[in-house]
């Protein structure tokens, strides 16, 4: 799959985070928060590093992971003490050792999604979780992307990763798909009421299938089967028993006094 080529996140976050801020966005938001807090509160650990266009978001609210860090791209105001900067394509942790990954549309925007990701697989601990939101291409939003002509403009701009190649991807790294969720069913319309209007063709769409809304999550889990150890065999050498001349008495004392005499 060709990727279009994506500028440095740094350079459109403004756009991006202006988009996120309408209507159409928020209400997006909302569905996307929703799934994430009926999941995060199933997952434990003790590190949880969410990924994401912006640091206002707080989408790890109902985990009880304590330990929680944020990857930002560049230095801003108002970043929390637990902020990282770093790409997202070079994540400065250990491996193995976060329990929770989140990456909140990181794939759609990244100039290398599937780097981002083989970063993500890495850090996280062998039975850790990875979600993963980003908008689904199986859509109405899908749709509208392939026939808008201007497909330079957030949030169209961004990839549409398939959930079948997502799901190629996760099994290439070692992660196991478990779950995939897939919300928001309205039409992408900036103006309501054009969105109102196409209530029926949500209401059908909603029936017909529960993975055809505007974002996929996905739920992964990095399974990793424990290595045991191969110690080489000893085998216990057999002793061979040899006959062995046995000592003699006879005629001992005899000598010995014929000595002594």
């Amino acid at each position: 799959m060709v990727f279009q080529q994506q500028p440095q996140l740094g350079d459109w976050l403004p756009e991006l985070r202006d988009w996120f801020d309408t209507e159409l966005g928020q209400q997006l938001l909302l569905s996307e928060r929703q799934l994430m807090d009926r999941l995060l509160p199933t997952m434990f650990g003790y590190h949880l590093v969410q990924i994401s266009f912006d640091n206002r978001l707080d989408l790890a609210r109902e985990s009880s992971v304590r330990h929680q860090i944020q990857v930002n791209p560049m230095a801003e105001l108002g970043l929390p003490d637990t902020a990282v900067i770093a790409r997202n394509e070079e994540l400065p942790f250990e491996h193995n050792s976060i329990d929770v990954v989140v990456l909140h549309h990181a794939l759609d925007f990244a100039q290398s999604p599937h780097q981002v990701l083989r970063e993500a697989a890495r850090v996280l601990r062998p039975g850790g979780y990875l979600l993963n939101v980003g908008f689904n291409p199986m859509s109405w939003w899908g749709v509208y992307r392939k026939l808008k002509f201007n497909k330079d403009t957030v949030p169209w701009q961004g990839h549409f990763i398939s959930p079948q190649r997502m799901h190629d991807w996760l099994a290439l790294l070692e992660l196991t798909e478990v779950k995939v969720l897939s919300d928001y069913y309205r039409l992408p319309f900036e103006k309501e009421s054009w969105r109102q209007r196409g209530r029926l063709v949500e209401s059908m769409t909603r029936r017909c299938s529960n993975h055809c809304g505007a974002f996929m999550l996905q739920v992964a889990r990095k399974d990793v089967g424990s290595i045991t150890p191969i110690h080489p065999i000893r085998r216990s050498r057999k002793l061979i028993n040899l006959p062995l001349v046995e000592p003699t008495t006879r005629g001992v004392r005899g000598r010995v006094s014929e000595e002594k005499n």
